[in-house]
């Protein structure tokens, strides 16, 4: 009778095959992953090719937003760029004049914030027909 525990021999574990596998889907899912381009994506605005304004431009609320993101509601400026103090312009001139349409003209420099504050500021003084207001491009033989 053997009393003496069986000793198993140690079995190695061949690594090399695993690390090869694990190379090649590394390699695959590098090659075949796209990465997206949204930092070096350039954008460039559109024309706008409309129709001329008649001769008689209908009553509208004028927003004027300048390169630096003042805000002009009729050539009067805003107390600040916070959109609680348009909103509150917006809504003195509709309690004055009624709800007419505003007409945003934005300098092609300024944010897209600016811009979409101003929607916003005239969205919550009740104000929901607006307008944006265009140049025509030079290359146009008028």
């Amino acid at each position: 009778m053997n009393l003496r525990p069986h000793r198993r021999t140690s079995t190695d574990i061949n690594l090399t095959p695993l690390i090869d596998v694990v190379f090649l889907l590394l390699i695959f899912f590098m090659v075949s992953t796209t990465f997206k381009d949204e930092a070096r994506l350039r954008v460039q605005l559109p024309e706008a090719r409309g129709e001329d304004i008649p001769a008689e431009e209908p009553t509208m609320i004028r927003l004027v937003i300048d390169r630096t993101g003042r805000f002009f509601v009729n050539d009067r400026a805003v107390a600040d760029a916070k959109p609680e103090s348009l909103a509150r312009a917006l809504s003195e001139l509709k309690r004055d004049e009624g709800a007419l349409p505003v007409l945003i003209q934005a300098d092609a420099a300024t944010t897209h914030q600016s811009v979409m504050t101003a929607m916003d500021a005239a969205s919550q003084a009740g104000l929901n027909r607006i307008a944006f207001a265009a140049t025509r491009p030079d290359d146009e033989g008028q």
